[in-house]
């Protein structure tokens, strides 16, 4: 039957009103898939306890354990067939990396982790942006991911770019320049702490930025920080060991 105006007039499936409906009605399917457990799909239970369901702390030993195998070269044996098909009904990652896109930083080895373990956000310069924050907060709120680590490496080509924007006022082509005054406001606290290395400085300090970023961010995450079911905290990645210090 066709849907009714109170004046009695029939709604052609184009009037605005149906498309109003229509994608109204969309949305709102959308966010109810976002929100239910994935495990109910195909008419399946939802698991009582699900994998990643563990406390920060716990989250950050598993992920340091996991490099401390990296380091020594001693990787758990991973069967990377296995499980594909219950991936494609779920995903259960326990901790989300932002991590810089350096080609030498793979966060999965470095954490020597499996597919699934890890929801990660790359960019150069390892900072985050509004785009990065909203992915870490599906990350947080609807996939239960109970810790998060800015991961930032040394020799980084990034931060060594703001520093010589900062130092020598150097110009760079295309987007480069956006992309580096999210990193200078590291390069000039390290400035004001006169330490040996400005480069190594502006790491460090522009993960602690973007770990405190993270800590009170509003909405969702640094709600979460402040109930203790998210932890967040900041590593650097040294290329030359593979050895991740927390900073």
């Amino acid at each position: 039957m066709c849907d009714q105006h109170d004046t009695g007039r029939s709604e052609s499936p184009a009037s605005p009103l149906r498309r109003q409906v229509l994608l109204g009605g969309a949305a709102t399917a959308t966010l109810m898939s976002l929100s239910a457990p994935d495990a109910l799909a195909k008419g399946e239970a939802a698991i009582d306890t699900p994998p990643n369901a563990m406390s920060p702390d716990q989250a950050l030993k598993r992920l340091l354990a996991g490099n401390a195998r990296y380091v020594a070269n001693t990787p758990s044996q991973k069967d990377f067939s296995a499980g594909r098909a219950a991936r494609t009904r779920a995903q259960y990652p326990f901790a989300s990396i932002v991590s810089c896109a350096d080609s030498r930083v793979a966060p999965e080895l470095a954490f020597d982790q499996g597919p699934g373990d890890l929801f990660v956000v790359r960019v150069a310069g390892n900072f985050v942006n509004n785009d990065g924050l909203a992915s870490l907060e599906y990350g947080a709120k609807f996939l239960g991911i109970p810790f998060i680590m800015v991961l930032g490496h040394t020799n980084c080509g990034a931060v060594s770019a703001a520093v010589k924007v900062v130092k020598e006022n150097a110009r760079l082509p295309g987007h480069l320049p956006e992309l580096v005054d999210a990193i200078k406001p590291a390069v000039r606290i390290a400035q004001g702490k006169k330490g040996g290395n400005l480069v190594a400085d502006a790491t460090i300090e522009n993960v602690r930025l973007n770990v405190h970023r993270l800590m009170v961010s509003r909405p969702i995450i640094g709600e979460l920080v402040k109930a203790g079911k998210v932890g967040v905290t900041g590593g650097v990645y040294d290329l030359a060991t593979g050895k991740i210090n927390l900073v």
